[in-house]
């Protein structure tokens, strides 16, 4: 009598989690890793000006060996506006804005306001695509908003900076707009190229900015080798492998199912901030951060517009399950 052994393969679901779950978690960490870059307004390290175009540098010559190794042809003309309009969203204007502002507010902090990013990527959507939501949506994005601005007007206030919107929120919200026009821009051209494919070319098309940003910028001081890690950290991963498995487990997993683990991303960051930075967490960061994620929850819910389904669609669809 022979036995047979059993072995357990995960599914493609699983796989595709899991992998949603490991870019979810190299993106929430560049929070404290672009901090650890960039140092703080007392404690300088490296400028966010050179970290913008170092890690971008540091992806595009990664990208560079991947597009060849795969013999992709080059984008066509059509392709290459939405593939500008990407890289500068998420190659130079999220960094960007996002190293200045973390130079004075810490990595938790930063985490609820970026929280809003995936109901400002709709948002973006529902404006340059002219796709329609149902009002939850925009009620939820509104909902969102105000409470991304309440947090804002309390920390200043508790900060001793009066009741007014802090100048590192603001970079804030506009690197969150920064990246959701770069994920827009990419998406347009993603069924064509392919996913991994989008944010290669975004980092190779920097390299003529990046390369000479990187060599004009670069620091005339000594930093603190911790900073040389936090920018080998977002180049490498943040801006590169990171979209890797992110698409990857979206295409394995299905988008539906992979996007809700984006919930945890600023759980994920302020637990790193306070690993890596020895931050402290607050009740205040934790409950504005659970209430934005609940709010992008709801607005996931009602991001793409109701289908009227007729009887020939519902009698499809019993017959497909």
């Amino acid at each position: 009598m022979k036995l047979k052994l059993l072995s357990f393969k995960p599914s493609q679901e699983t796989l595709g989690l899991w992998l949603g779950l490991l870019g979810v978690f190299i993106f929430a960490v560049t929070l404290p890793m672009t901090r650890m870059a960039t140092g703080t307004a007392d404690a300088p390290q490296l400028s966010p000006w050179f970290v913008t175009f170092g890690r971008a540098v540091l992806a595009g010559l990664l990208s560079m060996g991947v597009l060849l190794a795969t013999r992709s042809p080059w984008p066509t003309a059509s392709q290459r506006r939405p593939l500008f309009f990407a890289m500068l969203g998420n190659a130079l204007g999220f960094p960007l804005l996002l190293g200045f502002a973390l130079r004075t507010v810490t990595a938790s902090h930063a985490a609820v306001i970026i929280a809003l990013l995936p109901l400002a990527t709709a948002t973006v959507a529902a404006w340059v695509l002219h796709q329609r939501a149902r009002m939850g949506f925009w009620i939820s994005a509104v909902l969102g908003a105000l409470l991304v601005a309440t947090f804002s007007l309390l920390r200043a206030q508790h900060m001793g900076h009066g009741f007014s919107l802090a100048f590192a929120d603001i970079l804030l919200l506009g690197a969150v707009l920064a990246a959701a026009v770069g994920y827009i821009f990419g998406a347009q051209v993603t069924p064509a190229l392919g996913a991994e494919r989008v944010i290669c070319w975004i980092c190779v098309m920097a390299l003529p900015i990046t390369l000479p940003g990187a060599w004009l910028t670069w620091p005339e001081q000594a930093v603190a080798t911790s900073a040389w890690w936090g920018l080998l950290y977002v180049g490498v991963f943040s801006m590169w492998a990171g979209f890797f498995a992110w698409y990857r487990g979206l295409v394995l997993g299905g988008a539906l199912k992979v996007s809700q683990i984006q919930l945890l991303q600023p759980f994920i960051s302020i637990m790193a901030a306070a690993l890596i930075l020895g931050e402290s967490i607050d009740g205040l960061t934790l409950g504005f951060a659970i209430a934005v994620a609940v709010t992008v929850f709801m607005g996931k819910r009602f991001s793409s517009p109701a289908q009227i389904a007729s009887r020939d669609t519902s009698h499809n669809a019993r017959h497909e399950r």
